[in-house]
């Protein structure tokens, strides 16, 4: 049976209750898991208020802002695991983001800027919490990210994304292979097509879930509380001989030829 109970996880990009994160969220409770929830910070303070609300039924131990293109919030984030906790066990990666012009038309039409942007905070953020997570692993632990067929495949108007991913999942490998000698874990999940605040920036978005739920073996796309098992499963002893791999959680979309 899948038991989280006594392990401590930290869960990033919580934006509202269509995100994935949520979904891994709710499941790691389930499962017995200690949570600690990160959030965007904003001027006004709405973005905490509103993963404040969403959260609450969870009764996280920890609730910290975290921009990852900041790097004093990422030192204080993991000050407050080191503080509060002494340790972490399990860090959920969600964090992905390219401006919505990067997003439509030719890829060659992307900017320097907009290049940058989605690599540091779609890719850099994983190797840079990975980074700080490996001093409180010290019980060994399991790191997961988000990753999306993109990575792999030309999708249309996935674009910028799309290298974004390639370099997560090449990150994956490497933390994979670093991580490696303390028992640490790093594993990818590439879900199908879910109608999130992140994936309503991609052009087209509701015909790519249109598209699986015709094509994929099981006729539809999936759901976030199936990605969330799937977090569940790699947080867990259950998955202690699996590392630096990309597991699909698509309704076997991605084995189709047409």
């Amino acid at each position: 049976m899948l038991n989280l109970t006594g392990k401590n996880a930290l869960v990033t990009g919580i934006a509202n209750n269509r995100s994935i994160a949520w979904g891994i969220a709710q499941q790691l409770h389930q499962a017995g898991a200690n949570l600690g929830i990160t959030y965007l910070p904003d001027d006004r303070g709405k973005m905490e208020k509103k993963v404040a609300e969403l959260v609450e039924p969870l009764n996280p131990s920890l609730f910290v802002p975290c921009n990852v293109q900041n790097d004093e919030q990422i030192q204080s984030t993991f000050a407050a695991i080191q503080e509060k906790w002494g340790r972490l066990d399990i860090l959920i990666h969600c964090l992905a983001f390219a401006n919505k012009d990067d997003l439509t038309g030719g890829f060659s039409q992307t900017s320097r800027a907009g290049f940058k942007t989605a690599l540091e905070i779609s890719t850099y953020s994983l190797v840079q919490l990975s980074g700080a997570a490996k001093p409180l692993m010290t019980e060994g632990g399991s790191i997961i990210t988000l990753t999306y067929l993109g990575g792999v495949r030309a999708v249309p108007n996935y674009n910028v994304m799309g290298v974004a991913k390639a370099g997560l999942e090449a990150s994956v490998r490497y933390l994979a292979a670093e991580l490696g000698p303390q028992n640490i874990r790093v594993n990818a999940i590439s879900a199908g097509p879910i109608r999130t605040l992140a994936s309503s920036a991609v052009g087209g978005i509701l015909d790519m879930i249109h598209h699986v739920e015709e094509v994929a073996p099981l006729r539809r796309t999936v759901t976030q509380q199936e990605v969330g098992n799937t977090a569940a499963f790699l947080s867990s002893d259950l998955a202690s001989g699996i590392t630096g791999q990309v597991l699909y959680v698509d309704a076997g979309y991605e084995i189709m030829g047409m």
